[in-house]
C-alpha cells in the first residue's frame, strides 16, 4: 500500500512539472553580463501503458451535411455510412495504440483514458474543391490500472493540420494517403509527444499486443 501511495504521489509530481533539473549555472567571472536564466528540462515519466479505452460520447453531434465547414461534432465520410460515433472510436483506438506501440515502455503501470470532443475530417465537398483542416480534440486521463484513481486532472489536446483539397487529395489517394491514414500517423505521433517517453529503435520493434478493449 504505502509502495502505491509513493509511485501515486511521484507520478503526479511529474505531471505536475516538480520534476524539473536546472542544467547551467551563473559564471562568477562575468557578473557584469546579463544574467541568464537556468534551462529547466522536465524529467522523463517512465510510464508503462497497459491500456487505452476510449470514448466518444453520444452527445456528440454528427453532421453528414455536405458543407465546405464543419457543422457538427464529428464529421467523417470515408467509412461507409453507419455508426459515426463508432467508426471514429475505432479509428482513434488503433491509431493511439500505434503510437504507445513505437514507445519503449517504462515502470509505471498506466491506464490511457481518451475522451474524444471533436473529429473534424473533411466532407466530400471540401474534400474535392478547396480542402480544410482536420482538426481534433480529445481529453487523456493517465489512470492506475489497480484502483482506476486518476493521475492527475484530464488534459485537453487539440490537434490540427491542413488536410489535402481538390487535385492534391486525388493524388494522395492514388497513392493510398487517405484521410484516415494521415489523421491515424498524426495522432499516434501526437500521443507519443504527450507521453514524453523515448521511441523504440528498429531492435526494439516486436509485434506489439492489443491495447484496446
Amino acid at each position: 500500500m504505502e509502495e502505491d501511495m509513493s509511485k501515486l504521489k511521484l507520478m503526479a509530481a511529474m505531471m505536475l512539472g516538480f520534476g524539473l533539473s536546472a542544467c547551467g549555472s551563473v559564471d562568477t567571472a562575468t557578473r557584469n553580463a546579463p544574467l541568464e536564466a537556468p534551462v529547466l528540462r522536465a524529467a522523463p515519466i517512465s510510464l508503462d501503458v497497459q491500456q487505452i479505452r476510449v470514448t466518444v460520447p453520444k452527445s456528440l453531434k454528427v453532421s453528414e451535411a455536405n458543407s465546405y465547414y464543419p457543422m457538427g461534432d464529428i464529421v467523417w465520410r470515408e467509412d461507409a455510412p453507419g455508426d459515426r460515433h463508432a467508426q471514429v472510436k475505432t479509428i482513434m483506438e488503433e491509431a493511439l495504440a500505434t503510437g504507445v506501440a513505437g514507445l519503449q515502455p517504462g515502470t509505471i503501470p498506466v491506464v490511457l483514458d481518451v475522451e474524444v470532443t471533436r473529429f473534424h475530417a473533411l466532407s466530400e465537398k471540401a474534400r474535392y474543391t478547396v480542402g480544410g483542416m482536420h482538426t481534433i480534440h480529445f481529453a487523456m486521463t493517465l489512470r492506475n490500472p489497480v484502483t482506476g484513481e486518476a493521475y492527475g486532472a484530464p488534459k485537453p489536446v487539440s490537434v490540427s493540420f491542413k488536410a489535402f483539397g481538390g487535385s492534391a487529395a486525388v493524388a494522395a489517394e492514388q497513392r493510398g494517403i487517405t484521410q484516415k491514414v494521415r489523421i491515424s500517423e498524426r495522432l499516434a505521433s501526437v500521443i507519443q509527444t504527450e507521453l514524453g517517453m523515448p521511441v523504440r529503435t528498429e531492435a526494439d520493434q516486436v509485434a506489439a499486443l492489443s491495447l484496446t478493449e
